[in-house]
């Protein structure tokens, strides 16, 4: 029952972004930790409640890590979080949450008490439910990406791979952005396989946005 709940949404960067709005849109009560200002500052406009995450440990029923980073829940936080408290993490491979401390402190583990789910009794008693191990849980717990979006993912990566073999001989070693126009022509096919058409700018339109002699 996730209506009415706190649902904890640690990182704010385009995962958490939806992650965020589903949980809203199923009722939640979202909060929202963040270590950039620009993205808390974001998510808090939008409505979330925004908090760091010890206080956000202490109220949360649910949370969801979502940084691609390590040890964003850890030892800390679970010391303080609510009896049942459910998480799970969707944003990096399984060392967002801190697995290996609730393996090697927990009192009792039991494994598998629903699909994909690890409960871990800690030494006071409380309970502490462990999604898909840690790791990615849209594909631990479910059925991993639709097509209709995968999609998108391997017409990036194959048309970057034909310009990277068309540009080689330009490109020195090191990181290389990908085209922004690779990713625009991906975004027109797919609108168009979707049936959905956008504006074209007209060339006094065009002329107004790069010229530095119009507008305040």
């Amino acid at each position: 029952m996730i209506a009415g709940s706190t649902f904890v949404v640690c990182g704010f960067g385009y995962c958490g972004k939806g992650v965020a709005e589903r949980a809203r849109g199923m009722g939640a009560n979202v909060v929202v930790t963040e270590i950039d200002p620009t993205k808390a500052l974001d998510a808090l406009m939008q409505g979330y409640r925004v908090m760091n995450s010890m206080d956000a440990a202490k109220i949360g029923d649910f949370f969801v890590t979502v940084t691609g980073n390590r040890d964003v829940l850890r030892e800390e936080h679970f010391a303080v979080m609510k009896d049942g408290a459910i998480f799970a993490n969707s944003g990096h491979f399984d060392i967002e949450i801190d697995v290996a401390w609730l393996e090697q402190n927990a009192a009792k583990k039991n494994k598998r008490i629903r699909h994909s789910t690890d409960e871990y009794v800690l030494a006071d008693g409380r309970r502490l439910l462990l999604i898909a191990e840690g790791r990615l849980v849209n594909l631990g717990a479910a059925e991993g990406h639709p097509a209709s979006v995968m999609d998108m993912s391997f017409s990036d990566q194959a048309l970057t791979a034909e310009w990277l073999i068309k540009a080689a001989a330009s490109l020195g070693a090191g990181l290389h952005n990908v085209p922004t126009e690779i990713d625009k022509e991906v975004a027109r096919l797919k609108l168009a396989s979707m049936g959905a058409s956008i504006d074209t700018l007209t060339p006094a339109q065009e002329l107004y946005l790069n010229s530095w002699e119009h507008g305040s």
